[in-house]
C-alpha cells in the first residue's frame, strides 16, 4: 500500500485515484453511464492520457 508522510512524521495511507502509469492524481471524467447498483466512469489522466475505467457502488 502506497502511503504519504504527515507534518507529523506518522505514515497514512494514500487515498483517491492516482494514475496506474505516471502516478498523477489528476484523473478527469470522460464519461458517466448509471447501472442499477454501481456508477461507471472512465476518467483520463491530465498527464500521460491514460484512461481509466473504474465501478464505484452506490451505497444509501
Amino acid at each position: 500500500m502506497n502511503t504519504v508522510t504527515t507534518s507529523g512524521g506518522e505514515q497514512a495511507p494514500k487515498r483517491g485515484l492516482e494514475c496506474p502509469t505516471c502516478g498523477c492524481r489528476d484523473l478527469r471524467v470522460r464519461y458517466t453511464r448509471q447501472r442499477s447498483k454501481y456508477i461507471w466512469r472512465v476518467r483520463t489522466c491530465r498527464h500521460c492520457g491514460r484512461r481509466v475505467a473504474t465501478r464505484e457502488t452506490i451505497s444509501g
